[in-house]
Formats: structure tokens, C-alpha cells, sequence
């Protein structure tokens, strides 16, 4: 008996350290999209909902090309002779600019001698960041100029003149200090690197060597010295996955890297990837239907060019209003709205900028419950009677304008439905978001509530009054007038409904 039970206890600790050991065991993600595609992206991702982006280079000098189009853009618009965006053009737009302001000797190159990025201030950043009520970042530290924000070698010895921010320009490193400022406000912190690039000479001739001995040694260093929180890759649209080699870089960013078991990265790896493999998925001024069964992210300028550009006016600028309600409407069908800023050459956000993300942090402080954390309820919206067929990129257009939301909510087209109303939920709790103040009473259909379920107006926190008509809520709206409150939280109004069934 004594021996039994000694058997028994040896198996018992033989099992037990067995299991913990498999437990404790990291994965090992193979260089292939199955395995890769297996880890998940980090909840803090999808809790954020709201992040800003920054594109901030060479580009930011200049600052200017056609209004519809993206001025980051404008080495290429430069040197192709080609624009493409919302409107209509011949090509020699930039050259004609640029020709006329520069001279004719004057070459993008040169762009170096004039970038000086004199008050950047990461710091100031970070605290305007905190008050719109991001949680997280995203900074350019290489577009498709090539150009590094960071004192990486390999950008400026496979050229043969200096490319990166501390050799040249600024003589800072402007990751760095970017970095730094994000995390030490509590804010995550991200980096876009683009794949590919317009005018390196070993990616022009499709050498292999611009990947293996260029592309993933700078995109290695980049994330051993900086351990960004999100990489945001762009540019892979040319080549497949043979010639990036992506999955191998991938291996090595989940397995070796030092962010390997907290980075997140989006869908842009390989031509024909987006919303297929990586981590995830983008979209960019909405040209795609949402129907995805991953965590995603919209990304669109407060104007429609990503980098500053002198050429909008403040009509070409996204109201406060249509900035709150596209995040709604994201956040409703479980995606992250990360809208853009574009510094000045300086260093200086514009004020209009601010403005709007001031704006957005004033709304989100009195009704971010709403927001933060949510997930999607049973549907997105509530829709009058009508049309719901919106046709959102126009003729003509590149890029779906921020006034698509406007005319779904509060502009009502002849014969158009609208979204009255938007949801989230979180825990047993549902959010129900009007545009426009419900008067008299709000009628929330197909939805059912436990006997001591409350509804609360998050503006006021005052507790309201309801009825349960059938499958329809009824909550009578309380007696005062709307225009008392805040002129930010007149952007929408939030109604919290407890104990759904």
C-alpha cells in the first residue's frame, strides 16, 4: 500500500512539473503566414479605439501639393510629373511649384539644407496628445522618400550622401525623443516604416540585397533601439512576399526581437495582404466595406492630405463634429479611428490641429465610457427609414471625404436614410449614441431590459425615465435644454441603458 501510494505521488509531481513546464514554454512562430497569423493582437489594441497619427519628414518643408492630395507624397509628384487624389490634374502641379519657389537646381536632396525641426517639442506633443484622449501614437520613421528620422547608417552608405535626421536636416534624433515623450506620458508608442522606397538605387534595379542587406537590418535596428509598442508597415503593394521576405522578419520580430511578446503590427507586408495576414487590419479613408473578424484601424487625415499641406483652407478641414461621429461610427463596428496630424517644417503642430484634438478630448472626457473598451453589440446602428446605399467615393475621387458621415447623420439626403443612433456595449451594459437630441422621448428598438435596469444620460449622469413597449425601449428625455451643456458634448449624446438582456 505504502508503495502504491509513493507510485501515485511520484506521478502526480512527474505530471504537474510536466505541465508546467508546456506551460511556461514561449511560442515559437514559424516564417509562414499560418503560424504568424495565429498570434493574437494585444488587447490594449483593441481597448484603445482612438490613436493619433503623425507624418513628419522632408515632405514637411515644402509642405504643399495640389489640395485632394497627399503632400508626403511630393518627391515622387516631383520627379514622376504624376498626382493622382480627389480632383483633377495634369502632373506638372509640383514641378511648376517647385520650379518657381526652389529654382531650378534645387533638388528634393536638398530639402536636408532647410529642414531644421527648430521647436519640436515631443513633450507639448504628448500632453496635446493626453488631452484629445488618444491612447496611442504612430510616427513616421521612414516614408517612401527613404528619409530616417533616426540616425540609422544604412540609409545614408547605401546612397552615398548622408539620410537620416542627426547626419543631416535636424541633426536630432527624432524617433528618439518621440519615443521617449509618448511613453513617459503613458501613451503607447508607434512607428510607420515603409517597405519599399521610390529612389533607392538597389530597390529601382529589384536587387535582392535591398532586402536582405538594407530593409531588414535598419527595420531590426529600429526595433532594438526604440522597442516601439506598434509597427505600422506600408508601401508592400509592389512585391509579394518572396522578394520581402516578411514572414522571415516577422519570425524574428515575434521570437528574438525585444518587443516580441508585446508588439502590434498591422496588415501591410506583402502585395495582397491587407486584411488577409499579419496583425490588424487597415483601412484608409474608408474605401473598403467593414466586415472583418479582426481587430482594425482607419487612418485619414483632419484634411484629406496626410502630411501638412499650406494648400487647404479651413473648409478642407474635418469639423469637430464629423471627427467625433466617424469615430462613433468606427468604434460601433469594433474598429480604431487614428487620425493624422502633419507638424510643420519646425516642429509645430498646426493650431487648427490642436483645435480638433482639443475638441475630440473634450467629448471623450465627459463620454468615453462609451468609447474605451467597448465592444460591438448585437448591431452597429440604428437606421431611419430610407436608402441606406451611400456612395462614398465619388467620381473622380481617390479618397472617401470626412463629410461621408455628416450626410449619414445630421444632413439628410432626399430619399437617404440616416443612422440615428449607434451602440457599443460593455459588460452587461449598452450605449446607445444619437447624433442629434432625441426631443420628448428616444425610441431604441430590439432591445429588451431586466426590471431593474437604469438609463443614465452620461452628460449629466441624471438618471431617466423608460418604459418597455414590446421589443422597443422608450426613455423620456429630461426637461431642460440641450444648448446648457458644454458645446462639446453637443457632438453626440450618449445614453447609457444597464441590465440588458
Amino acid at each position: 500500500m505504502i508503495k502504491n501510494n509513493l507510485v501515485l505521488l511520484f506521478l502526480y509531481i512527474f505530471s504537474f512539473i510536466a505541465v508546467t513546464t508546456v506551460e511556461s514554454q514561449e511560442v515559437v512562430y514559424q516564417a509562414n503566414w499560418e503560424s504568424l497569423n495565429s498570434r493574437p493582437v494585444a488587447e490594449w489594441f483593441s481597448d484603445a479605439k482612438f490613436g493619433v497619427f503623425i507624418h513628419w519628414g522632408l515632405y514637411s518643408v515644402p509642405s504643399w501639393s495640389p489640395n485632394g492630395t497627399y503632400t508626403e507624397w511630393y518627391q515622387t509628384w516631383f520627379q514622376s510629373q504624376s498626382v493622382f487624389g480627389n480632383g483633377t490634374f495634369t502632373g506638372q502641379e509640383i514641378p511648376e511649384f517647385h520650379y518657381k519657389t526652389y529654382g531650378k537646381d534645387f533638388n528634393y536632396i536638398d530639402f536636408t539644407k532647410l529642414w531644421k525641426a527648430e521647436l519640436y517639442n515631443p513633450e507639448q506633443w504628448a500632453s496635446l496628445f493626453k488631452k484629445a484622449g488618444a491612447k496611442y501614437v504612430v510616427m513616421t520613421s521612414k516614408h517612401h522618400d527613404g528619409y530616417t528620422l533616426w540616425p540609422n547608417e544604412h540609409a545614408s552608405k547605401s546612397r552615398g550622401y548622408l539620410w537620416n535626421s542627426v547626419s543631416s536636416g535636424p541633426h536630432r534624433d527624432l524617433v528618439g525623443d518621440y519615443v521617449k515623450a509618448m511613453k513617459d506620458a503613458g501613451l503607447k508608442a508607434g512607428l510607420y516604416f515603409s517597405l519599399y522606397e521610390w529612389y533607392h538605387p538597389w530597390y529601382q534595379l529589384g536587387l535582392d540585397k535591398f532586402v536582405s542587406d538594407y530593409l531588414h537590418p535598419q527595420f531590426k535596428e529600429l526595433v532594438d533601439q526604440y522597442a516601439p509598442d506598434l509597427i505600422y508597415a506600408d508601401g508592400e503593394w509592389n512585391n509579394g512576399g518572396e522578394y520581402w521576405k516578411s514572414t522571415d522578419l516577422l519570425s524574428w520580430l515575434f521570437n528574438e526581437s525585444k518587443v516580441k511578446s508585446t508588439v502590434v503590427i498591422n496588415d501591410r507586408w506583402e502585395a495582397g495582404g491587407r486584411h488577409k495576414n499579419g496583425g490588424f487590419y487597415t483601412t484608409e479613408y474608408l474605401r473598403e466595406e467593414i466586415n472583418f473578424d479582426k481587430p482594425w484601424e482607419e487612418i485619414r487625415g483632419m484634411g484629406l492630405s496626410f502630411g501638412y499641406n499650406r494648400a487647404e483652407n479651413i473648409e478642407n478641414y474635418n469639423s469637430a463634429q464629423a471627427l467625433v461621429l466617424m469615430l462613433i461610427d468606427i468604434v460601433s463596428q469594433g474598429g480604431n479611428l487614428c487620425i493624422n496630424v502633419g507638424p510643420k517644417a519646425d516642429g509645430r503642430i498646426p493650431v487648427i490641429m490642436q483645435e480638433r484634438l482639443l475638441q475630440m478630448g473634450k467629448w471623450l472626457e465627459t463620454n468615453g465610457e462609451a468609447i474605451y473598451g467597448t465592444k460591438e453589440w448585437k448591431r452597429s446602428f440604428q437606421w431611419t427609414e430610407g436608402d441606406r446605399n451611400f456612395q462614398l467615393l465619388k467620381e473622380g475621387q481617390s479618397y472617401v471625404e470626412g463629410t461621408y458621415i455628416l450626410d449619414q447623420t445630421v444632413n439628410q439626403l432626399p430619399g437617404k436614410a440616416l443612422k440615428e443612433l449607434f451602440f457599443t456595449s460593455k459588460d452587461n451594459s449598452v450605449y446607445a449614441i444619437s447624433p442629434k437630441w432625441p426631443h420628448n422621448e428616444l425610441i431604441i428598438k430590439d432591445i429588451e431590459v431586466d426590471e431593474n435596469a437604469t438609463v443614465e444620460f452620461l452628460a449629466t449622469s441624471e438618471k431617466l425615465s423608460y418604459s418597455q413597449q414590446g421589443s422597443h425601449l422608450v426613455i423620456r428625455m429630461p426637461d431642460f435644454n440641450p444648448n446648457d451643456l458644454n458645446l462639446e458634448d453637443q457632438l453626440a449624446y450618449v445614453f447609457k441603458i444597464s441590465q440588458v438582456k
